[in-house]
């Protein structure tokens, strides 16, 4: 049935280009909706939300029709590489999968290799869409650099599970790691003492930059990427943008910019959060004398 919908899915980009992109402007939400409702119904909910949040890309912008040719064309290599996913090597056959709608169970993962560490907790953000609660708890092995992604899901019928892992501290545990490449998602799977504040990791700017690249290198669609940046700076220059010691930097996007400039006091602080494509969405930071805030 997956497969039907893939194939539902190649013809309606198909349609889409053939039928240009500046109508997309002025397209009803019902264009995205419908195509989504459709993978909906194919079991293909992970393939739904992508094209919903298509929605969202015309108008904004004078580069909306690059940034909406360029999500038709990931979009159009997932369903390619779908359809060649024999011929894969087995993680980017994984993680295809996973883009598809197909994930493998809790049991097969933690019957895997498991990586101990001092897993440090980043941050946390939660959101809600058509009555499923999400939570992405981003983690970073303090001896293996490791980054870790713990989802939990819930609904009104089935709350999420209490929050046992906090920012700004670290626990020694392990982890199972999903197959796919690269290995992001994780499953905790031993707590080996309880958790412990630690003052957090952190890179440079274009250290981030070229771990995300050779992330991307191996799962073109990744959406996001935890990042941790040490020494950093706020700096107001088209818009808000953290500045590293050596001067390079990166686009803030949060909605509550006063309560971090605050909070930072025009001091280096250390700054945790999502890296992606519209700029990194700060989850927590860290000041040498001030300690740790959590970030909406």
């Amino acid at each position: 049935m997956v497969d039907a919908g893939v194939a539902e899915l190649a013809r309606w980009l198909r349609d889409q280009v053939a039928h240009g992109l500046a109508g997309a402007e002025r397209a009803p939400h019902a264009l995205w909706d419908e195509a989504a409702r459709r993978l909906v119904d194919a079991q293909g909910p992970a393939l739904a939300d992508p094209v919903r949040e298509l929605a969202a890309v015309p108008g904004t912008g004078e580069h909306w029709p690059s940034r909406l040719l360029e999500e038709y064309g990931l979009l159009h290599l997932l369903v390619r590489a779908h359809g060649r996913r024999e011929e894969l090597p087995p993680g980017l056959r994984a993680t295809v999968r996973t883009r598809v709608g197909f994930t493998a169970a809790r049991e097969e993962v933690l019957a895997g290799p498991h990586v101990r560490d001092d897993w440090y907790v980043l941050g946390v953000r939660e959101s809600e869409r058509d009555g499923l609660r999400t939570r992405r708890t981003w983690l970073r092995g303090l001896s293996t650099g490791r980054p870790a992604l713990v989802l939990a899901y819930g609904t009104s019928s089935r709350p999420l599970d209490p929050l046992d892992l906090r920012p700004g501290t670290a626990v020694d545990a392990s982890l199972a790691f999903h197959p796919d490449a690269p290995p992001l998602r994780a499953v905790p799977a031993t707590l080996h003492a309880p958790p412990r504040t630690a003052p957090p990791p952190g890179s440079t700017v274009l250290e981030l930059l070229d771990e995300h690249a050779a992330a991307l290198a191996q799962d073109p669609w990744l959406d996001r990427w935890p990042a941790a940046l040490s020494s950093v700076r706020l700096a107001r220059s088209d818009g808000l943008h953290l500045i590293d010691t050596a001067g390079d930097a990166l686009p803030l996007r949060t909605p509550a910019p006063w309560r971090l400039l605050s909070f930072s006091g025009g001091a280096p602080l250390t700054l945790a959060g999502e890296w992606t494509p519209s700029g990194l969405r700060p989850l927590s930071a860290w000041h040498p004398t001030e300690g740790l805030v959590t970030l909406p």
